[in-house]
């Protein structure tokens, strides 16, 4: 599984599963490290994101940059 790129991967993780809206996310996915960027409408959408990925081969870390934004109000949370 190695032989596939560690972007393919991560997209093909977050694509497969039906709990992670995708609409507004998008990731950057380097040497290791995956990066989740965008607005999802739940902290639910926001943790299964991560979850998607924490196993794949290739990813060591993983920095949780979503946004949870109910009705258009973006709420700023950290979780790593």
């Amino acid at each position: 599984m190695l032989d596939t790129p560690l972007h393919d991967r991560v997209s093909t993780a977050l694509q497969g599963n039906p709990h992670v809206g995708r609409r507004n996310l998008r990731f950057e996915a380097s040497e290791g490290r995956v990066t989740l960027l965008g607005v999802v409408p739940t902290y639910y959408q926001k943790q299964m994101a991560q979850e998607a990925i924490r196993h794949l081969d290739g990813v060591e870390e993983i920095s949780n940059e979503l946004e949870v934004s109910w009705g258009g109000v973006a709420l700023a949370t950290t979780a790593r």
